[in-house]
């Protein structure tokens, strides 16, 4: 399809009317222009960023003007998904096929979409959508006539929406916007001081990671900082961030070559690249050397984790309100723009300034940042919420003594040899925590609080998590499942304990519901222990996850196998617990049978934990 075009042409013979278009609205007051246009931005649900771009492109400040150039790429794109939706089904993620797609075509027509192809849809045209978001263009290099053309077409396709949904009677949709949420994961820099943010402005103009003619950005990301304009801030930050990272990455990697702007014939180097381990080449990037773990592992956990903000990726799509952008993330990146800066900056300056105390801080903190977003983070955060919850157990409300006595007489014989492989295979773990030396003879001498120290100080051990091979993700895959299920499970209990005691009191349980409520209650005594063994056995392995290399490719197979099986039990006891279920007298077998695979294999000595213990001569490829 962008073979098709002729876009050098094209574009040639564009540019006169891209000058008449620009004419045109400078000959416009800011009320003519609300007048005329206002009714046909509407469908991009951004319409209040129209009048911006007039003040923008009225103020004849380049990186105003670049800026929300910038907001209508993504704002556009958004907009076209929401289109592509009235015909479509499964809306591209990427600009460049969304206007390929034969969807906009039938609204839009394929003239016009070859036109937008030209200006944002291919490298091969102007590709301003990439050449701006991947921070190539200094402000002065983008025309304001190109931004006047945008807005007017941005107000054409308004004009052909409407028409067609009048002949197809239809009505457009706006898909929700996406929510940043656990905003407190991401915190870990204070709040930028007007100390912190002086430093930033007298740095920016010394620190060789800042391109002179890009300076103008850097300036105006502080304004919007400071006016409260965050998602402004946050654009010009990461578009720069990455305009810096790649000078670096070409220098560090001598391939000079990679500071090229996106032209039609060349891959052009972006934050997928520079944060990848390896070149296209096979080759080790230098650039995590350069930077350091942490300074890597912050920007893959604001770029890339799955589970992290995902920040570029968010603003580039259009996909949240920039109206609604949270300060935090803002304060976060600023914070770490500083640091970074300084790192590339020498001289006198440089170290009187990061003796200010205010700069100390965020120094110390970014040389200590450990990831937040990785899967191992993330398994981390799991098993200490579910132990949160195990811990609440005995705080549920309960019957009279003399129920609770009728109901531990219940299955006493499975219960006691479950608690009886409970006690060997903690005896065993227990070997394995750092400082605990004593056995293990009876579940109360390792009550509730032992276990929630176990647990935090396993899971505060630091673990190596930049580019983690596939093996350590794929045991993590199966670990982060294992814990899912017992989060449910915990979330069960505690539903069904609350209800059932409710209805206890009330007396409206009929009397078969009595009685699975006594199941219930003794098959609570024996999962708590049982879940917290797996909890622990899941720390464990986790603290020493990177020993997975060392099995051999049997060894490991018959590893997942044994870890699957826990996540099998893991899940037939959430479809038990569950009340529409409600098989109590099941989960007793059912953790008979999973703690026998448990001691069989822990035998073994093929746990992570004990191969932690002793070298290996060969690594699963």
């Amino acid at each position: 399809m962008y073979q098709s075009l002729d876009y050098q042409g094209s574009v040639r013979r564009l540019g006169p009317l891209c000058e008449a278009v620009h004419l045109h609205f400078s000959s416009l007051t800011k009320a003519q222009f609300e007048i005329r246009y206002t009714p046909w931005f509407q469908w991009t649900n951004f319409p209040e960023l129209f009048p911006e771009m007039f003040d923008a492109l009225e103020s004849l400040q380049s990186a105003a003007i670049s800026l929300s150039l910038t907001k209508l790429t993504s704002c556009l794109e958004r907009a076209l998904g929401n289109v592509f939706l009235l015909v479509g089904k499964e809306c591209p993620f990427l600009l460049r096929d969304l206007l390929a797609s034969d969807e906009l075509a039938q609204v839009f027509g394929q003239p016009v979409m070859d036109v937008l192809k030209v200006f944002v849809g291919s490298p091969s045209g102007l590709n301003l959508r990439n050449v701006l978001w991947h921070g190539f263009a200094a402000p002065q290099e983008i025309p304001p006539k190109y931004c006047s053309v945008m807005v007017l077409l941005t107000a054409g396709l308004g004009q052909l929406l409407k028409r067609f949904l009048r002949q197809a009677n239809r009505t457009l949709w706006h898909r929700s916007f996406l929510a940043l949420t656990n905003l407190e994961d991401w915190i870990v820099f204070p709040d930028v001081t007007s100390e912190a943010l002086s430093v930033l402005e007298d740095v920016m103009k010394k620190s060789t990671f800042v391109f002179k003619t890009m300076l103008p950005y850097w300036e105006a990301a502080v304004i919007k900082f400071r006016s409260h304009r965050f998602a402004d801030c946050v654009i010009l930050l990461l578009t720069q961030l990455e305009a810096g990272l790649r000078r670096a990455f070409a220098t560090v990697n001598r391939c000079p070559q990679r500071l090229l702007t996106a032209e039609s014939t060349v891959l052009y180097t972006t934050f997928d690249e520079m944060l990848a381990k390896e070149l296209n080449d096979g080759t080790i990037n230098q650039l995590p050397l350069l930077l350091g773990e942490p300074v890597m592992e912050f920007l893959w956990d604001f770029l890339n984790h799955q589970e992290g903000p995902r920040i570029r990726d968010r603003l580039s799509h259009g996909e949240v309100n920039l109206n609604e952008f949270p300060g935090e993330a803002a304060n976060q990146l600023l914070a770490f723009s500083t640091v970074l800066l300084l790192r590339f900056t020498s001289g006198d300056v440089v170290s009187v300034l990061k003796e200010k105390a205010a700069i100390k801080s965020l120094i110390s903190i970014a040389e200590g940042y450990s990831s937040h977003f990785h899967p191992a983070s993330q398994l981390k955060k799991q098993v200490l919420r579910c132990e949160e919850s195990i811990h609440s157990w005995p705080a549920l409300p309960l019957p009279e003594e003399r129920i609770l006595e009728a109901a531990r007489l219940e299955g006493q014989f499975e219960t006691n040899a479950c608690k009886s492989l409970i006690i060997k295979i903690m005896s065993e773990l227990c070997r394995h925590l750092p400082g605990y030396h004593s056995g293990l003879d009876n579940l109360d001498y390792f009550p509730a609080e032992k276990w929630s120290q176990a647990l935090r100080v396993l899971c505060g051990t630091s673990i190596p998590t930049l580019y983690c091979p596939r093996i350590v993700l794929e045991v993590l895959a199966v670990l982060r499942k294992v814990s899912a299920q017992c989060q449910q499970v915990c979330d069960q209990v505690v539903s069904s304990a609350k209800l059932r005691h409710r209805q206890w009191v009330e007396k409206t349980l009929r009397s078969r519901q009595r009685q699975n409520y006594l199941r219930m209650l003794g098959s609570i005594k024996l999962l708590s222990p049982a879940l917290y063994l797996i909890l622990l056995l899941i720390a464990l392995e986790l603290v020493n996850i990177h020993a997975v290399q060392g099995k051999h490719t049997c060894e490991y197979q018959r590893y997942l196998k044994f870890l699957k099986s826990v996540l099998q039990y893991t899940e037939n006891l959430a479809t038990y617990t569950s009340q529409e279920k409600n098989k109590w007298d099941e989960t007793v077998s059912l953790t008979h049978g999973v703690l026998l695979k448990i001691w069989t294999y822990s035998e073994k000595k093929q746990m992570l934990m004990h191969l932690a213990e002793k070298p290996t001569d060969k690594a699963v490829s």
